[in-house]
């Protein structure tokens, strides 16, 4: 069952309820039961030669989550350790995509009719194809209502992401966006990949910088210089845009992080194949104490909860994204953690895959 978008605009924010607030640095120690644990990046040489845009990350273990980032979905930190994988270079771009569709002839969630039986009440009129778009207020608000900067617009897809008149001219190379889960599960049986689990996504986007606030460092400006595509001035109304970009940026238009993976924070938020929970690292962090060692390989809870909607599925996303800001998603944070529903897409949303060799 698909729902009407704009019945469920909260988690295109992807939880960004409740961590309006400014990160403080991760704390250096962690209690564990584990003694003297070393996070450590494997020596290991790739299996194969390079797939095509493909970055070989050697897996080893790192502590996951952030304890002091007012999030509680995103603590407690724990240790973890992942076995090698290859990664998308990138997020899955436009060009990317339209290949796909073409060879395909797929066609998206957001470009399929809306069934009557899956909304009942609603007018017919109002069961179109489209998706959410992020649509800036003329004035600052409060960061109250998400309905306020966000619009359900007919005709909006990955082939025009901001509706109708919009089109992918000079954003071939940009992320795709407006992709639902089972889009980019589809996408990833057409390449013969997979989407990363979430543990595979934050030790990739850490880049080796264990314990840091951000995918590139523990300064949100390296030099004065933002190397992300990040929201600047006061959000939801003005985007001062000091980065470059208003809306999703190239996808190597920002330095990649230490494993050689372009926009691991910001951009886009990119789809992980786990379930969320917000409770899922408290369970995590039960059975490292229980076994007194890292947790291998987790792939995440059996099912999804989230105790704000607790009908309603969701998938972690990871990442943040060119809409989060310092006033109200700081969800850029590598050790942070997002929301979305399956069947859901907007403005904000991509995905990159990864493979394992030999495959799982």
């Amino acid at each position: 069952m698909r729902r009407l978008p704009v019945a469920a605009l909260a988690l295109l924010m992807a939880g960004a309820q409740g961590c309006n607030r400014a990160p403080r640095a991760e704390a250096a120690e962690h209690p564990t039961a584990l003694g003297a644990f070393v996070p450590h990046i494997n020596e290991s040489t790739p299996p194969v030669p390079a797939p095509d845009g493909m970055v070989w990350v050697s897996g080893g273990s790192f502590w996951m989550g952030c304890d002091d980032c007012h999030m509680p979905d995103a603590a407690p930190v724990h240790a973890v350790e992942v076995s090698g994988f290859w990664m998308d270079r990138t997020a899955v771009t436009n060009a990317q995509f339209a290949e796909f569709a073409q060879a395909t002839g797929y066609r998206t969630v957001a470009e399929r009719q809306l069934d009557p039986k899956d909304h009942p009440g609603v007018p017919q009129s109002s069961l179109v194809p489209g998706s959410a778009v992020f649509v800036p207020p003329k004035v600052d608000l409060p960061l109250l209502n998400h309905i306020d900067w966000w619009r359900y617009v007919p005709g909006a897809n990955w082939r025009h992401p901001e509706g109708p008149g919009s089109d992918l001219r000079g954003g071939e190379d940009h992320p795709v966006v407006h992709v639902a889960y089972e889009d980019a599960v589809a996408y990833a049986k057409w390449a013969g990949k997979r989407l990363p689990t979430e543990a595979e996504f934050e030790f990739a986007a850490r880049g080796g910088l264990d314990r840091n606030r951000y995918a590139w460092g523990n300064e949100l400006k390296p030099g004065g210089k933002y190397v992300a595509n990040i929201w600047q001035g006061r959000f939801p109304s003005q985007n001062t845009a000091e980065d470059g970009y208003l809306r999703t940026s190239p996808v190597h238009a920002f330095p990649p992080n230490g494993f050689g993976l372009y926009d691991m924070g910001g951009n886009v938020w990119q789809w992980t194949a786990d379930w969320y929970r917000a409770d899922y690292f408290a369970s995590v962090r039960q059975a490292e104490t229980a076994t007194k060692r890292p947790v291998k390989d987790p792939v995440g809870p059996p099912e999804s909860y989230d105790p704000a909607e607790p009908a309603v599925p969701k998938h972690v996303v990871k990442g943040g994204s060119h809409l989060c800001s310092d006033r109200y998603c700081v969800r850029y944070l590598v050790g942070s953690r997002g929301k979305a529903e399956p069947g859901l897409g907007a403005s904000n949303l991509g995905f990159r895959l990864v493979r394992s060799e030999p495959p799982r």
